[in-house]
């Protein structure tokens, strides 16, 4: 049996996790797959109001446009994973976390969401780390 879910049955969060980056919001790419800045153009997994821009925070998938990096991939399309946002967000714990960038990292198409890039600079959040264990591997620093 499914969970009923698109997303192929993610682990739920362990934080409130405020959504701040709208569709069309551009971002850094934080591994060494050859992007450098991506527009978000959709969130997996939305469902909202109508005429409301979907939005999306830490752990959430998303669909960007590289604008800037390598010709290989710049100007197409990559789901990615939303791994640091400036808005703080809260621990269940209590802790309030926020980092200085908007970032992603650009994943495979697959269900296990495998990161493209072999490096990731810069810190990630330890929700990341539970939600994609993928992603956490060729982490930097968990935070």
């Amino acid at each position: 049996m499914g969970t009923g879910r698109k997303g192929g049955g993610l682990k739920p969060m362990k934080a409130a996790i405020s959504k701040p980056i709208n569709v069309g919001s551009y971002i850094s790419a934080a591994d060494n797959s050859g992007a450098k800045i991506a527009k978000v153009i959709n969130v997996r997994g939305y469902h909202g109001v109508k005429g409301r821009q979907p939005r999306c925070g830490v752990g959430d998938t998303v669909f960007i446009v590289v604008k800037k990096g390598n010709q290989d991939v710049i100007h197409k399309t990559f789901p990615a994973v939303i791994i640091r946002q400036k808005k703080v967000f809260r621990r269940l714990n209590g802790l309030r976390l926020s980092f200085e960038d908007n970032a992603c990292v650009l994943v495979k198409e697959t269900d296990k969401y495998e990161p493209l890039g072999t490096t990731i600079k810069g810190p990630i959040p330890r929700e990341i780390s539970i939600r994609f264990p993928n992603v956490a591997k060729v982490a930097f620093k968990i935070v």
